[in-house]
């Protein structure tokens, strides 16, 4: 079976992501909202697609500062309802903005994004999949794998003979830390 590691070192879109992002910790609150994002625009669509918006996604989020997309109202709602440049699903927008409101809440509970997923890290995926539910919106089973998957929180973005992974254990990953 083919995976992600065979395919995505040759492709011109998912190249850069799969050798620079995809596995490697993130502890800075824009970088995890970005990519939870991201995750949750996915959804039905291809990575592919996502990719190749991405820079819209942070030109249009702002830099994906929690602060000011929590304090997102109708204006901002249908200035990105309106932009070709990224995935236009209302309720996918509707829970990017109440998703910063909650990474807000719980920077003041625990600090950061970060700091609220250590304080529940290990976990079984289930787990993980039934506290986003309840603490966020637009979170499902894949989406939350993926989220965790490509952050560092669990394993499995990797082959273990891809080079790449051997560069993310220089980083400690939080799953190779906890295994």
């Amino acid at each position: 079976m083919s995976t992600y590691c065979d395919f995505a070192p040759r492709h011109p879109l998912h190249a850069p992501y799969h050798e620079n992002a995809y596995g490697f910790p993130l502890r800075d609150d824009a970088s995890l909202f970005e990519r939870l994002v991201l995750e949750i625009n996915q959804a039905g669509l291809s990575w592919g697609t996502i990719l190749a918006k991405q820079d819209n996604f942070r030109r249009a989020f702002e830099g994906f500062d929690p602060a000011r997309v929590a304090a997102y109202g109708e204006p901002e709602r249908r200035r990105l309802l309106a932009d070709a440049g990224i995935v236009r699903n209302r309720l996918k927008i509707d829970a990017a903005i109440h998703n910063a409101g909650v990474l807000l809440r719980l920077r003041d509970t625990h600090g950061s994004f970060a700091d609220w997923i250590d304080v529940h890290h290990p976990r079984t995926k289930a787990d993980w999949v039934k506290l986003f539910r309840a603490t966020f919106r637009f979170t499902g089973g894949e989406i939350v794998g993926e989220f965790l998957m490509s952050t560092g929180w669990l394993p499995g973005a990797h082959r273990a003979d891809c080079p790449v992974q051997a560069r993310i254990a220089l980083h400690s990953p939080p799953w190779m830390r906890a295994a």
